[in-house]
């Protein structure tokens, strides 16, 4: 039975958002919160439907609730989304139940169905993570964190406009071009960096260090393209068009020798330039190489995933076909029987779902819901058994309403009373319309056997094991 499509991409509504205590029965097996939107699997556990699809996105697996409560038995343990369905009723239980807000100052109080539609992922008091700088914030306050406080907020350069994160402001004040700057020999001010070099070279109070620093002069010196006049004679200050006093021809001589190093040093440069740019191509051409191989890699394993897919689907198909019959006529046994009461009566998996039966190879497919401690008016008191019309693949070409006589028995073990139940299909109700879903909702009988039956030597239970038959009358089809 596939799952219908929900929306639905949360997992499980905290527990401590109900107002009462918890009971098992509305817990996710699969995340341990409060149901949302549930499924029910076929050995009866609930699930999330966001939880159960994340669970079966792969393929089919064991039901990990069912090997934790020692009740694993296949097929009905393993979780398939072909074999689950909505599980209205526990909805629309968990939507009624009492429900308050868990956050701290918060007053709200309503239903899980109001909680859910009206205050969750909205409360002022709820405390939510920055996009930004993932701090804990509360929602009443986001806007104002945004603005003011986020360490990783976006900011807009006041005189460049560019935008930059707020711990580069600094580094960012360090290059931009728009930044007012003071020039310290005249002292203007608000000087655009991007003009502030043209305007250290126009300056008239512009000084510089001697050419010759780099082999001792420490003299600075204005520069007489600027101020071609000004000559200053000072030990401290001097002009470039007076020779410096270390000038001599072991200077130059040593000038010449760092001129020769600096070309020698230029080339090898360039040579490494060149290298380094001939490995940067290689590594780019493994780079690809890499990607070709990952992608390939990545094809292979989509394909075995499909493969495993596949397999997946024709194991349950022939675990469905060992059990299956194509006369109408079908015999459920059911064993470890005092276990799965003792279940059913916990609440913990309340029905059981048969393998399906067909009438022919091409004809209705069925199967059987057996309640072990009873459902409606026989809960606490009888085995209730019903009989579910299920979606085939040859339904178009079947006679709509199902309405054959249906037969149903619980086996006595010696042979001599078996108890039965008969009945013929009402065509006015849904139950045996032409299914739309996967399976119609069950119809039978709630008070199918008194438990009493079932107590002490019963001869309809022996070595812990019961045997249902189910007879679909072949007339007319």
């Amino acid at each position: 039975m596939a799952l219908p499509s929900l929306d639905s991409s949360l997992q499980g509504i905290p527990k401590n958002v109900l107002a009462v205590s918890m009971e098992t029965k509305y817990q996710c097996q699969q995340c341990h919160q409060v149901l949302r939107k549930p499924v029910q699997a076929q050995c009866g556990h609930r699930f999330c439907v966001h939880c159960f699809k994340l669970l079966t996105s792969s393929g089919p697996k064991p039901c990990e609730a069912c090997q934790q409560e020692e009740i694993y038995e296949e097929p009905q343990s393993i979780l398939n989304s072909n074999e689950a369905f909505p599980d209205n009723a526990a909805g629309r239980e968990i939507a009624s139940l009492p429900a308050k807000c868990f956050n701290g100052g918060c007053s709200w109080t309503g239903c899980i169905k109001e909680y859910e539609a009206q205050h969750e992922g909205k409360c002022e008091h709820e405390h939510v993570p920055c996009e930004a700088c993932q701090v804990l914030i509360l929602r009443s306050e986001k806007e104002r964190h945004n603005e003011r406080e986020c360490e990783e907020r976006t900011l807009n350069c006041k005189y460049c406009k560019v935008s930059f994160n707020f711990k580069q402001i600094k580094a960012h004040d360090e290059i931009c071009q728009k930044f007012p700057m003071q020039c310290k020999d005249c002292g203007k001010k608000k000087i655009p960096r991007e003009k502030f070099l043209d305007h250290s070279r126009s300056c008239a109070k512009s000084k510089t260090a001697c050419p010759f620093s780099e082999v001792g002069c420490k003299a600075v010196v204005y520069d007489l393209n600027i101020c071609p006049s000004e000559v200053v004679e000072d030990t401290a200050t001097h002009s470039i068009g007076i020779h410096c006093v270390l000038w001599s021809p072991l200077v130059v001589l040593q000038v010449t020798v760092l001129e020769n190093i600096v070309c020698v040093l230029n080339r090898e440069v360039e040579r490494s330039s060149l290298t380094l740019e001939a490995f940067s191509r290689q590594h780019r051409l493994d780079q690809e190489k890499i990607e070709n191989l990952s992608n390939k890699v990545r094809q292979l394993e989509r394909t075995l995933t499909m493969r495993d897919l596949q397999l997946a689907e024709t194991d349950q198909t022939l675990r469905e076909l060992q059990f299956c019959t194509f006369d109408g006529v079908f015999v459920w046994k059911i064993a470890d029987f005092s276990r799965r009461r003792q279940d059913a009566v916990a609440g913990r998996t309340p029905a059981m779902f048969s393998p399906a039966f067909y009438s022919s190879k091409y004809g209705y497919k069925m199967c059987l819901r057996l309640y072990l401690n009873g459902d409606g008016t026989g809960r606490g008191t009888h085995l209730s058994l019903f009989f579910v019309v299920m979606r085939g693949k040859c339904d178009a070409l079947l006679k709509w309403p199902f309405s054959q006589k249906v037969t149903l028995m619980l086996l006595d073990q010696n042979n001599r009373e078996h108890i039965i139940d008969a009945f013929r299909p009402d065509v006015s109700s849904t139950s045996f319309q032409r299914p739309i879903s996967e399976m119609n909702i069950a119809s039978g009988c709630p008070l199918f056997c008194p438990l009493a039956k079932l107590t002490g030597k019963s001869s309809y239970l022996r070595d812990d094991t019961i045997f249902i038959k189910a007879i679909v009358d072949l007339t007319g089809l």
